[in-house]
Protein backbone atom coordinates (compact mmCIF):
# COMPACT_ATOMS: atom_id res chain seq x y z
CA UNK A 1 0.00 0.00 0.00
CA UNK A 2 0.96 3.24 -1.06
CA UNK A 3 1.92 5.70 2.09
CA UNK A 4 2.09 8.98 0.72
CA UNK A 5 -0.73 10.85 1.56
CA UNK A 6 -3.04 11.89 -0.33
CA UNK A 7 -4.02 15.86 -1.77
CA UNK A 8 -7.31 16.74 -0.16
CA UNK A 9 -9.53 19.82 -0.84
CA UNK A 10 -13.47 20.44 0.28
CA UNK A 11 -15.77 22.20 -2.45
CA UNK A 12 -17.43 25.27 -0.54
CA UNK A 13 -20.44 25.30 -1.26
CA UNK A 14 -21.11 21.31 -0.27
CA UNK A 15 -19.82 22.59 3.46
CA UNK A 16 -21.80 25.46 3.85
CA UNK A 17 -24.99 23.06 3.18
CA UNK A 18 -23.73 20.35 5.74
CA UNK A 19 -23.69 23.37 8.31
CA UNK A 20 -27.33 24.07 7.12
CA UNK A 21 -28.14 20.38 7.80
CA UNK A 22 -26.84 20.39 11.39
CA UNK A 23 -28.52 23.26 11.85
CA UNK A 24 -32.07 22.27 10.72
CA UNK A 25 -32.36 18.98 12.56
CA UNK A 26 -31.00 20.29 15.81
CA UNK A 27 -33.38 22.93 15.45
CA UNK A 28 -35.93 20.26 14.34
CA UNK A 29 -34.94 17.99 16.78
CA UNK A 30 -34.68 20.02 19.86
CA UNK A 31 -38.03 21.75 19.57
CA UNK A 32 -39.92 18.43 19.00
CA UNK A 33 -39.16 17.62 23.00
CA UNK A 34 -40.43 21.02 24.25
CA UNK A 35 -43.43 20.30 26.60
CA UNK A 36 -42.56 16.44 25.70
CA UNK A 37 -42.02 15.88 29.36
CA UNK A 38 -45.46 16.62 30.41
CA UNK A 39 -46.88 14.06 27.33
CA UNK A 40 -48.23 10.04 28.83
CA UNK A 41 -45.29 7.82 28.72
CA UNK A 42 -46.75 6.62 25.37
CA UNK A 43 -46.74 9.42 23.49
CA UNK A 44 -43.52 10.87 24.85
CA UNK A 45 -41.57 7.96 24.10
CA UNK A 46 -42.87 7.99 20.26
CA UNK A 47 -41.80 12.05 20.84
CA UNK A 48 -38.64 11.05 21.64
CA UNK A 49 -38.26 8.57 18.60
CA UNK A 50 -38.88 10.98 16.20
CA UNK A 51 -36.61 13.79 17.38
CA UNK A 52 -33.89 10.56 18.24
CA UNK A 53 -34.15 10.03 14.13
CA UNK A 54 -34.18 13.72 13.53
CA UNK A 55 -30.94 14.31 15.48
CA UNK A 56 -29.23 11.44 14.29
CA UNK A 57 -30.07 11.35 10.72
CA UNK A 58 -29.54 15.31 10.86
CA UNK A 59 -25.67 13.88 12.27
CA UNK A 60 -25.13 11.38 9.66
CA UNK A 61 -26.45 13.88 6.58
CA UNK A 62 -24.01 16.15 7.48
CA UNK A 63 -20.77 14.23 7.57
CA UNK A 64 -22.39 12.79 4.41
CA UNK A 65 -22.85 15.94 2.97
CA UNK A 66 -19.89 17.26 4.03
CA UNK A 67 -17.73 14.07 2.76
CA UNK A 68 -19.63 14.26 -0.81
CA UNK A 69 -17.78 17.68 -0.86
CA UNK A 70 -14.09 16.09 0.11
CA UNK A 71 -12.18 16.10 -3.28
CA UNK A 72 -9.30 13.40 -3.39
CA UNK A 73 -7.78 12.92 -6.82
CA UNK A 74 -8.84 9.01 -6.51
CA UNK A 75 -11.97 7.63 -7.05
CA UNK A 76 -13.61 6.53 -3.59
CA UNK A 77 -16.83 4.14 -2.67
CA UNK A 78 -18.13 3.81 1.24
CA UNK A 79 -18.80 0.49 2.78
CA UNK A 80 -22.61 0.10 2.98
CA UNK A 81 -22.59 -2.01 6.68
CA UNK A 82 -20.27 -0.07 8.09
CA UNK A 83 -22.32 3.68 6.77
CA UNK A 84 -25.81 1.62 8.03
CA UNK A 85 -24.28 1.26 11.72
CA UNK A 86 -22.56 4.88 11.77
CA UNK A 87 -26.16 6.12 10.72
CA UNK A 88 -27.34 3.45 14.03
CA UNK A 89 -25.11 4.16 16.58
CA UNK A 90 -25.96 8.34 15.94
CA UNK A 91 -29.46 7.56 16.53
CA UNK A 92 -29.15 5.46 19.08
CA UNK A 93 -27.06 7.77 21.11
CA UNK A 94 -29.60 10.64 21.06
CA UNK A 95 -32.39 8.80 21.77
CA UNK A 96 -30.16 7.35 25.02
CA UNK A 97 -29.53 10.95 25.79
CA UNK A 98 -33.20 12.64 25.25
CA UNK A 99 -34.26 9.88 27.24
CA UNK A 100 -32.39 10.42 30.14
CA UNK A 101 -33.50 14.18 29.73
CA UNK A 102 -37.09 13.46 29.70
CA UNK A 103 -37.45 10.53 32.19
CA UNK A 104 -35.06 11.43 35.00
CA UNK A 105 -35.10 14.85 37.42
CA UNK A 106 -33.20 17.33 35.42
CA UNK A 107 -30.57 17.77 37.71
CA UNK A 108 -26.55 18.19 36.88
CA UNK A 109 -25.77 15.07 36.60
CA UNK A 110 -28.46 14.12 34.36
CA UNK A 111 -27.69 17.45 32.22
CA UNK A 112 -23.90 16.78 32.05
CA UNK A 113 -24.85 12.46 31.40
CA UNK A 114 -26.73 12.95 28.46
CA UNK A 115 -24.50 15.82 26.81
CA UNK A 116 -21.73 13.59 27.27
CA UNK A 117 -23.86 10.79 25.32
CA UNK A 118 -24.63 13.31 22.68
CA UNK A 119 -20.74 14.02 22.47
CA UNK A 120 -19.94 10.34 22.00
CA UNK A 121 -22.59 10.19 19.76
CA UNK A 122 -21.32 12.63 17.72
CA UNK A 123 -17.44 11.81 17.62
CA UNK A 124 -18.09 7.88 17.27
CA UNK A 125 -20.53 8.42 14.24
CA UNK A 126 -18.03 10.40 12.63
CA UNK A 127 -14.77 8.20 13.49
CA UNK A 128 -17.21 4.89 12.18
CA UNK A 129 -18.51 6.69 8.95
CA UNK A 130 -14.49 7.39 8.09
CA UNK A 131 -13.77 3.69 8.22
CA UNK A 132 -16.41 2.69 5.73
CA UNK A 133 -14.51 4.31 3.07
CA UNK A 134 -12.91 1.99 0.38
CA UNK A 135 -10.34 2.73 -2.43
CA UNK A 136 -8.37 4.75 0.40
CA UNK A 137 -7.85 4.69 3.66
CA UNK A 138 -8.36 7.61 6.78
CA UNK A 139 -5.00 8.09 8.58
CA UNK A 140 -6.21 9.30 12.12
CA UNK A 141 -3.63 11.54 14.15
CA UNK A 142 -4.07 10.99 17.77
CA UNK A 143 -3.80 14.65 18.38
CA UNK A 144 -6.83 15.48 16.04
CA UNK A 145 -9.10 12.75 17.26
CA UNK A 146 -8.04 13.90 21.26
CA UNK A 147 -9.60 17.72 20.17
CA UNK A 148 -12.64 16.33 18.22
CA UNK A 149 -13.67 14.63 20.42
CA UNK A 150 -12.77 16.99 23.27
CA UNK A 151 -14.80 19.28 21.42
CA UNK A 152 -17.70 17.15 21.05
CA UNK A 153 -18.15 16.29 24.59
CA UNK A 154 -17.83 20.27 25.70
CA UNK A 155 -19.99 21.61 22.99
CA UNK A 156 -22.72 19.22 23.11
CA UNK A 157 -22.87 19.61 26.47
CA UNK A 158 -23.00 23.14 26.69
CA UNK A 159 -26.21 22.51 23.51
CA UNK A 160 -28.05 20.21 26.26
CA UNK A 161 -27.14 23.13 29.26
CA UNK A 162 -28.66 25.91 27.16
CA UNK A 163 -31.68 23.96 25.14
CA UNK A 164 -32.73 22.38 28.51
CA UNK A 165 -32.11 25.55 31.16
CA UNK A 166 -34.92 26.63 30.38
CA UNK A 167 -37.21 25.40 28.09
CA UNK A 168 -37.87 28.75 26.21
CA UNK A 169 -37.76 29.71 22.74
CA UNK A 170 -34.66 31.79 23.00
CA UNK A 171 -32.78 28.61 24.44
CA UNK A 172 -33.74 26.68 21.79
CA UNK A 173 -32.31 28.41 19.32
CA UNK A 174 -28.90 28.94 21.04
CA UNK A 175 -29.23 25.17 21.87
CA UNK A 176 -29.38 25.00 18.32
CA UNK A 177 -26.85 26.68 17.75
CA UNK A 178 -24.69 24.65 20.37
CA UNK A 179 -25.53 21.22 18.35
CA UNK A 180 -24.45 22.52 15.15
CA UNK A 181 -21.41 24.04 15.89
CA UNK A 182 -20.69 20.97 17.72
CA UNK A 183 -21.52 18.30 15.24
CA UNK A 184 -19.92 20.64 12.54
CA UNK A 185 -17.00 20.98 14.94
CA UNK A 186 -16.26 17.69 15.20
CA UNK A 187 -16.61 16.85 11.33
CA UNK A 188 -14.01 19.58 10.34
CA UNK A 189 -11.59 19.31 13.55
CA UNK A 190 -11.42 15.59 12.92
CA UNK A 191 -11.03 15.96 8.90
CA UNK A 192 -7.96 18.39 9.97
CA UNK A 193 -5.94 15.61 11.46
CA UNK A 194 -6.77 13.23 8.84
CA UNK A 195 -4.67 12.07 5.81
CA UNK A 196 -5.97 10.01 3.08
CA UNK A 197 -3.73 7.16 1.33
CA UNK A 198 -5.14 4.23 -1.51
CA UNK A 199 -5.97 1.30 0.05
CA UNK A 200 -7.38 -2.06 -2.08
CA UNK A 201 -8.89 -3.69 0.88
CA UNK A 202 -12.33 -5.30 0.40
CA UNK A 203 -15.26 -4.32 1.52
CA UNK A 204 -17.55 -5.95 4.69
CA UNK A 205 -20.63 -4.88 2.96
CA UNK A 206 -22.11 -3.68 -0.64
CA UNK A 207 -19.92 -1.00 -1.96
CA UNK A 208 -21.62 2.94 -2.53
CA UNK A 209 -20.54 4.94 -4.94
CA UNK A 210 -20.59 8.84 -3.65
CA UNK A 211 -23.55 8.87 -6.93
CA UNK A 212 -25.82 6.40 -4.55
CA UNK A 213 -24.44 8.50 -1.16
CA UNK A 214 -25.93 11.42 -2.65
CA UNK A 215 -29.06 10.26 -3.78
CA UNK A 216 -29.36 8.41 0.40
CA UNK A 217 -28.14 12.06 1.45
CA UNK A 218 -30.00 14.09 -0.57
CA UNK A 219 -33.36 11.89 0.42
CA UNK A 220 -32.31 12.30 3.82
CA UNK A 221 -31.78 16.23 4.11
CA UNK A 222 -35.19 16.49 2.18
CA UNK A 223 -36.85 14.65 5.32
CA UNK A 224 -34.81 17.30 7.96
CA UNK A 225 -36.01 19.95 6.02
CA UNK A 226 -39.67 18.91 5.86
CA UNK A 227 -39.10 18.61 9.89
CA UNK A 228 -37.44 21.65 10.14
CA UNK A 229 -40.35 23.71 8.42
CA UNK A 230 -43.44 21.70 10.80
CA UNK A 231 -41.78 23.21 13.54
CA UNK A 232 -40.57 26.32 12.64
CA UNK A 233 -44.12 26.86 11.79
CA UNK A 234 -45.47 25.74 15.26
CA UNK A 235 -42.60 27.15 17.05
CA UNK A 236 -43.36 30.42 15.48
CA UNK A 237 -47.20 30.08 17.25
CA UNK A 238 -47.63 32.88 19.75
CA UNK A 239 -46.81 31.61 22.90
CA UNK A 240 -50.17 33.73 24.82
CA UNK A 241 -52.99 31.95 22.70
CA UNK A 242 -51.42 28.35 22.63
CA UNK A 243 -50.01 27.87 26.23
CA UNK A 244 -50.64 31.00 28.76
CA UNK A 245 -53.73 32.74 28.16
CA UNK A 246 -56.41 31.10 30.35
CA UNK A 247 -60.19 30.59 28.92
CA UNK A 248 -61.93 33.27 30.47
CA UNK A 249 -65.42 32.46 31.11
CA UNK A 250 -69.02 34.36 29.64
CA UNK A 251 -70.38 36.40 32.72
CA UNK A 252 -73.27 34.51 34.05
CA UNK A 253 -76.36 35.82 36.09
CA UNK A 254 -75.83 36.26 39.45
CA UNK A 255 -76.55 32.96 42.00
CA UNK A 256 -78.88 33.30 44.07
CA UNK A 257 -77.62 34.06 47.69
CA UNK A 258 -76.25 30.59 49.53
CA UNK A 259 -75.75 29.32 46.41
CA UNK A 260 -71.48 29.08 45.45
CA UNK A 261 -71.00 29.06 41.40
CA UNK A 262 -68.48 26.51 40.65
CA UNK A 263 -65.18 27.50 39.78
CA UNK A 264 -63.92 26.91 35.23
CA UNK A 265 -61.42 23.37 35.88
CA UNK A 266 -57.98 24.13 35.81
CA UNK A 267 -55.18 21.46 34.35
CA UNK A 268 -52.86 19.97 37.13
CA UNK A 269 -49.16 20.58 37.70
CA UNK A 270 -46.47 18.43 36.40
CA UNK A 271 -43.80 16.96 38.59
CA UNK A 272 -41.20 14.22 38.25
CA UNK A 273 -40.89 11.49 40.39
CA UNK A 274 -39.42 8.50 40.29
CA UNK A 275 -38.22 8.56 36.51
CA UNK A 276 -41.87 9.74 35.95
CA UNK A 277 -43.84 12.18 34.87
CA UNK A 278 -47.23 12.97 37.51
CA UNK A 279 -49.85 15.36 38.21
CA UNK A 280 -50.69 17.35 41.21
CA UNK A 281 -53.69 18.83 41.60
CA UNK A 282 -53.06 22.99 41.93
CA UNK A 283 -55.31 23.85 44.70
CA UNK A 284 -53.10 21.72 47.35
CA UNK A 285 -50.45 23.24 46.36
CA UNK A 286 -48.88 25.89 48.85
CA UNK A 287 -46.35 27.39 47.76
CA UNK A 288 -43.53 27.44 44.69
CA UNK A 289 -39.80 27.60 45.07
CA UNK A 290 -37.32 28.61 42.17
CA UNK A 291 -35.15 25.60 42.05
CA UNK A 292 -32.02 26.32 39.36
CA UNK A 293 -34.46 26.57 35.94
CA UNK A 294 -36.88 24.68 37.72
CA UNK A 295 -38.98 24.48 40.53
CA UNK A 296 -40.00 22.69 43.68
CA UNK A 297 -43.53 21.97 44.49
CA UNK A 298 -44.50 22.57 48.31
CA UNK A 299 -48.19 20.14 49.08
CA UNK A 300 -48.23 18.72 52.79
CA UNK A 301 -45.10 16.81 53.95
CA UNK A 302 -44.01 16.84 50.14
CA UNK A 303 -41.43 18.68 48.54
CA UNK A 304 -41.92 17.68 44.37
CA UNK A 305 -39.50 18.20 41.37
CA UNK A 306 -41.48 20.36 38.19
CA UNK A 307 -39.86 21.00 35.37
CA UNK A 308 -41.58 24.37 35.26
CA UNK A 309 -39.00 27.89 35.77
CA UNK A 310 -40.07 30.00 38.13
CA UNK A 311 -41.32 32.08 35.12
CA UNK A 312 -43.44 29.47 33.66
CA UNK A 313 -45.25 28.89 37.03
CA UNK A 314 -46.25 32.35 37.92
CA UNK A 315 -47.83 32.87 34.25
CA UNK A 316 -49.68 28.83 34.76
CA UNK A 317 -50.74 29.49 37.88
CA UNK A 318 -52.27 33.20 37.64
CA UNK A 319 -55.74 32.14 37.01
CA UNK A 320 -55.23 29.91 40.34
CA UNK A 321 -54.77 33.09 42.57
CA UNK A 322 -51.40 32.22 43.39
CA UNK A 323 -48.84 35.73 43.67
CA UNK A 324 -45.09 36.21 43.69
CA UNK A 325 -43.72 37.16 46.67
CA UNK A 326 -40.67 36.98 46.05
CA UNK A 327 -38.03 36.50 42.95
CA UNK A 328 -37.65 32.93 43.77
CA UNK A 329 -41.06 32.29 45.61
CA UNK A 330 -44.87 31.37 44.58
CA UNK A 331 -47.64 31.55 47.69
CA UNK A 332 -51.39 30.09 47.12
CA UNK A 333 -52.86 32.89 49.60
CA UNK A 334 -55.45 30.20 51.15
CA UNK A 335 -52.85 28.31 52.87
CA UNK A 336 -51.31 31.49 54.55
CA UNK A 337 -51.88 31.29 58.24
CA UNK A 338 -49.82 34.18 59.09
CA UNK A 339 -48.16 37.48 58.65
CA UNK A 340 -44.98 38.84 59.86
CA UNK A 341 -43.71 42.22 59.09
CA UNK A 342 -39.74 42.64 59.10
CA UNK A 343 -39.10 46.46 58.59
CA UNK A 344 -39.66 46.72 54.79
CA UNK A 345 -39.91 42.90 54.29
CA UNK A 346 -42.07 40.16 55.60
CA UNK A 347 -43.10 36.50 56.05
CA UNK A 348 -46.07 34.44 55.07
CA UNK A 349 -46.34 31.66 57.59
CA UNK A 350 -47.63 28.33 56.39
CA UNK A 351 -48.40 25.76 59.17
CA UNK A 352 -50.11 23.12 57.06
CA UNK A 353 -47.31 22.74 55.21
CA UNK A 354 -44.69 20.60 56.81
CA UNK A 355 -41.92 20.64 53.87
CA UNK A 356 -41.85 24.43 54.28
CA UNK A 357 -43.46 26.50 56.89
CA UNK A 358 -41.58 29.95 56.27
CA UNK A 359 -41.94 32.04 52.91
CA UNK A 360 -40.17 35.27 52.32
CA UNK A 361 -41.68 38.16 50.90
CA UNK A 362 -39.44 40.94 49.47
CA UNK A 363 -39.83 44.83 49.36
CA UNK A 364 -41.01 45.07 46.24
CA UNK A 365 -43.82 42.45 46.54
CA UNK A 366 -44.81 43.67 50.14
CA UNK A 367 -47.82 45.81 49.37
CA UNK A 368 -49.18 42.87 46.56
CA UNK A 369 -48.93 40.02 49.20
CA UNK A 370 -50.40 42.41 51.90
CA UNK A 371 -53.35 43.13 49.73
CA UNK A 372 -53.63 39.58 48.53
CA UNK A 373 -54.05 38.43 52.24
CA UNK A 374 -56.58 41.53 52.98
CA UNK A 375 -54.08 43.50 55.31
Amino acid sequence: MDQTLLEISHNAWLVMASLAIALMAGFSGLSLTRGASRLPSLQRKMTLVIAAIVLGGGIWSMHFVAMLGLELPIRFYYDGLMTLVSALIAILMMGLALLILHFRNRTAVTLTTAGSIMGLGIAAMHYVGMLGMELCAPVFDLTGVAVSVLSALLLSNLAIWVAYGARTRGNTLLGTVCFAVSVGAVHYIAMAGTGFVPNDAFAVGPEISNEVMAMGVTVTAFVISGAFLLTGVSFLEPVAEAVSTPAVPEPRAPADPGHEIEEPSLPPVPFEKEGRTQFLDRKSIAAVRAEGHYTLLYAGSEKLFCPWSISEAESRLAPSHFIRSHRSYLINPSFVTGFERKKDTGVCLLASTASLQKVPVSRSRLSEVRNALGI
